[in-house]
């Protein structure tokens, strides 16, 4: 067997990501051994550019945009990312060849003073850099203040006190990976907070004509890659970008996905929301559909 090299990011969160991925490659795959697998920390536009607004330093591709160019160059042989940090539209040359199955796909609080959503009030400030969970925050009291703050989850948590918040909103999957669980104070059911397309899936991405996609496709979770192909679908239909306030989850239930998605209006003042269920196997499909039909709800208040 040649040495196979992972790549991604080098935060505490990437590298508990690729442990995980590691472990079911050696699992599932008898004539792989620990020692043909490397790693390769690569840095982001997004780790580089922390004292910027995603927004002001070029969209949603920047935590995948340099290891996906390491992967197209053969620098390393396999990706991990979080799903949702991923654009819609993949490069042609490039396949997610497994989706590890689902995490807790929720938001969290981490507060000292948050623990109800009662608490959530006038005056109180939340850090987040996520248009989606502000505009979704104020839907529950529109007079909370969102402090844009970005960084790993350890600079988040440590913001709370630099910056005089009263609590940040974060992924729960994140916050568990890292055994931070203790510190969550509120988490959201997703009838109130719906959270991003892919939220809690970890992505195994190789390049398309490569055999070591064989290798990857074993540690696929079924369930859970037909959900992402309907979240990611109806992420592609909207069209939208790294501003776009959009959240999406699709849940299988008895061979029938139901994929559950809202919109908000490019002033903010404004969503829409829909829900479909049909047959599993129509996952892309489903996904289309929803998508198309936000854009009918939202017409000129939306602009891709």
């Amino acid at each position: 067997m040649t040495k196979i090299t992972i790549g991604a990011r080098g935060s505490k969160l990437s590298l508990a990501y690729v442990a995980k991925v590691k472990e079911l490659l050696l699992k599932n795959n008898n004539d792989l051994k620990e020692e043909n697998i490397n790693f390769k920390a690569i840095k982001t536009s997004g780790d580089l550019n922390l004292n910027k607004n995603i927004s002001e330093i070029g969209g949603k591709n920047l935590f995948c945009k340099e290891i996906e160019e390491s992967l197209l160059k053969k620098e390393i042989d396999i990706a991990v990312h979080s799903l949702k940090d991923m654009e819609a539209n993949e490069n042609e040359s490039l396949l997610i060849g497994a989706y590890l199955k689902r995490n807790d796909y929720r938001d969290v609080i981490i507060s000292e003073k948050i623990k109800n959503i009662s608490d959530l009030k006038k005056g109180i400030k939340i850090g987040s850099s996520s248009k989606r969970r502000e505009l979704q925050l104020k839907k529950i009291n529109n007079q909370i203040s969102v402090i844009n703050i970005r960084g790993n989850i350890d600079t988040r948590i440590n913001k709370i006190n630099e910056k005089n918040l009263d609590g940040v909103i974060l992924a729960a999957a994140g916050v568990k990976s890292l055994k931070l669980d203790k510190k969550i104070s509120l988490i959201f059911n997703h009838e109130l907070i719906l959270p991003a397309v892919g939220q809690g899936i970890i992505a195994v991405q190789c390049r398309k004509e490569d055999e070591i996609k064989k290798l990857i496709k074993r540690i696929n979770d079924r369930e859970t890659s037909l959900c992402a192909i309907a979240e990611r679908r109806m992420l592609q239909t909207i069209g939208g970008n790294c501003e776009t306030a959009v959240g999406g989850l699709a849940e299988i239930s008895n061979n029938n996905l139901k994929l559950k998605a809202q919109l908000f209006s490019d002033s903010g003042d404004e969503s829409y929301s829909y829900e479909m269920t049909g047959p599993e196997k129509d996952a892309s499909i489903i996904g289309e559909t929803v998508g198309q039909k936000l854009l009918d709800l939202a017409g000129e208040k939306f602009k891709k």
